[in-house]
């Protein structure tokens, strides 16, 4: 819903929420007050249009502050008669957030705050369907978690074993290169028997 208001002058088209700059008016800010010069208000596909008022329809707003426009030079001259003439000018004005529309006692704030509940209210429901799929997908993973613990702490212990075997392995091995016995009997052996299978060679006379 929007409506088009006359204030200092001017029309403005406003609606909920909307901020304009309008002459200064007798009110300070932070203070409510209410335009009564609607000209046109539309909701929707409907429209009022007044002759020169809608009757029943109001906006009301709400003073931001008072403040001043920028500067504006204003320079006059008059040429061959040595006239100049400067002045400078900064307009004031009220700052106005319209905070209602109404027409014959439907209120623009109202509407969009309904609207604005219905909104929150199923973003709510959907937050909660997801925290709740979220606390089913917990659950289901701790079980699998659990029914799955006793097969992977079974295969690290059997791998421990073998690995212990492996490496009791080397050791005896070691042992048995270690112990000086068996070299000692070969080289026994094997001393007496080079000169046997070489005998000499004998002289001719």
């Amino acid at each position: 819903m929007y409506a088009v208001i006359e204030t200092g002058g001017k029309q403005y088209r406003v609606e909920v929420g909307t901020e304009l700059e309008v002459e200064l008016l007798d009110a300070q800010a932070g203070d409510a007050i209410k335009l009564d010069r609607v000209l046109l208000v539309a909701d929707g596909e409907q429209a009022s249009i007044g002759t020169p008022l809608v009757t029943g329809a109001s906006v009301s707003a709400e003073v931001v502050r008072q403040d001043r426009g920028p500067k504006v030079i204003s320079f006059k001259y008059r040429p061959k008669a040595r006239r100049r003439v400067k002045k400078g000018h900064r307009q004031d004005y009220l700052l106005l957030r319209i905070t209602d529309v109404v027409l014959n006692g439907k209120s623009a704030a109202a509407a969009l705050e309904k609207a604005r509940t219905e909104a929150k209210t199923e973003r709510e429901r959907l937050e909660e369907a997801a925290r709740r799929q979220a606390a089913e997908d917990t659950a289901l993973a701790a079980q699998l978690a659990a029914r799955n613990a006793p097969k992977a702490e079974a295969k690290p212990a059997a791998k421990a074993d073998g690995k212990a075997d492996s490496k009791a392995k080397p050791a005896a091995k070691a042992d048995t290169k270690a112990s000086p016995v068996k070299p000692a009997a070969k080289s026994t052996d094997k001393a007496p028997a080079k000169p046997a299978a070489k005998p000499a060679p004998k002289k001719d006379k």
